[in-house]
């Protein structure tokens, strides 16, 4: 193996047969049959060893780490863990070497986390201190005096002392029956930082936040947020361009948006005219309850403006469309078999998905993959031993569509609706 300048390895450039069996039939006559090369390489080395990131406040968060929220699947139905689906996923993922877990409150899985982690510190050479978790307080909970309260029943689910990271989770707060509660997330923040100061978290930060929710929380804040998982985007076509009458409209009915709500959203006018309005209020509806970046929505700006905030970015949903059945139909490319990504992952040894998580932490983004198939969990950790090329990360790039995968719409009149 041969090693880069930041001492990362380079696998053997040989291309799997599994992967050399999905490229379309006109690539395969322009590249050899490899040798059937053993099962052996597909799995991940024990226990994988992931760099760490610093939080701004001194803190070590690993550069990747899993995700439990499983998702909606390509109908937009959420998926709904089984009883202790998650539990084993946590489990083989601390087998394999993961040392960063995510969770939420809303997930309904705080306990299966907490029974795997409890399990691994009794039964294993784990301690509390090797693994960074993190949760999320929920939108019922924005009260500045319901912060702390929250943050006591995490704990008790997760059986912990104290979490490694406390997000708020949306900055739209609502009562317990879903009316919206418009109480200042200033506040909420407050809230966050007694937490910190009572040690029932070590780092806090903030979820699907804006730029401008963002810098208010900067402007007030006596402890800054370490960490970001926010959508946060503004309409355009895959050119960056005003999109078209047609466009629109096919977008608007693909989530399911009637166009007299667009309408009046608009003051009543929904013609041509009216599109450079849209660009302009940034019209477009969000989805994902979580950090949303992947190669269909990079994020560039974004990732920018929070390294120079001094904020760390973690990437929710980083495979984007890549697999179909969870794509749309009019999702973009790429998808896993796309030969391009097919040849560069084969360079190397390694899957699709591999090289998206791969491009995601060289763009300094952590990604938090959420899986609850072991081999699958295994391969997601196995991306530390090989660098991208400039060439090869530009064709990464490429497929970058400000393209998000799912709508949330039902707190769009929500006076601190982020999007």
């Amino acid at each position: 193996m041969s090693t880069t300048p930041n001492g990362l390895y380079h696998a053997p450039p040989v291309m799997k047969q599994d992967v050399y069996m999905t490229l379309p039939r006109q690539l395969k006559q322009s590249i050899p049959s490899p040798t059937r090369v053993p099962d052996v390489v597909l799995v991940a080395k024990a226990s994988a060893v992931v760099p760490d990131v610093t939080l701004n406040d001194g803190h070590k968060m690993p550069a990747l780490g899993l995700g439990t929220w499983l998702g909606y699947n390509a109908q937009g139905v959420r998926e709904r863990p089984k009883a202790s689906e998650v539990q084993e996923a946590v489990t083989w993922a601390l087998d394999a070497g993961y040392r960063h877990i995510d969770t939420a409150y809303i997930y309904r899985v705080e306990d299966q986390v907490g029974r795997a982690l409890t399990d691994k510190f009794k039964n294993s050479n784990l301690t509390r201190q090797d693994i960074f978790v993190t949760t999320k307080l929920w939108n019922d909970f924005h009260g500045e005096d319901q912060v702390i309260p929250a943050l006591q029943e995490s704990l008790r689910n997760l059986n912990l002392d104290y979490v490694d990271l406390y997000l708020i989770h949306w900055p739209v707060g609502q009562y317990a029956n879903g009316t919206f509660d418009a109480r200042d997330f200033v506040d909420t923040w407050r809230g966050m930082e007694a937490a910190q100061r009572a040690g029932l978290t070590r780092s806090i930060g903030l979820s699907n936040f804006n730029r401008d929710q963002i810098d208010r929380i900067l402007a007030v804040a006596e402890i800054k947020p370490a960490a970001l998982q926010v959508e946060h985007k503004k309409w355009a076509s895959s050119a960056g361009q005003i999109p078209t009458f047609t466009e629109y409209a096919r977008e608007v009915a693909a989530f399911a948006v009637s166009f007299l709500s667009v309408r009046e959203s608009l003051g009543g006018l929904f013609t041509p005219s009216t599109l450079p309005l849209i660009r302009l209020t940034s019209i477009r509806y969000p989805i994902r309850s979580q950090e949303a970046i992947n190669l269909n929505l990079q994020q560039p700006d974004l990732v920018a403006y929070c390294k120079q905030k001094g904020i760390v970015v973690v990437g929710y949903t980083p495979f984007g469309s890549l697999f179909y059945s969870r794509a749309r139909e009019d999702a973009p490319p790429p998808r896993a078999d796309d030969p391009q990504l097919v040849a560069i992952a084969g360079k190397y040894g390694k899957t699709v998905p591999q090289l998206a998580l791969r491009y995601l932490v060289e763009i300094g983004v952590v990604p938090i993959p959420k899986s609850v198939a072991k081999e699958r969990i295994e391969q997601n950790i196995d991306v530390f031993d090989f660098q991208l090329t400039e060439e090869e990360r530009q064709v990464l790039k490429s497929f970058d569509r400000n393209y998000r995968v799912l709508p949330q719409l039902k707190w769009k009149d929500h006076p601190y609706y982020p999007f």
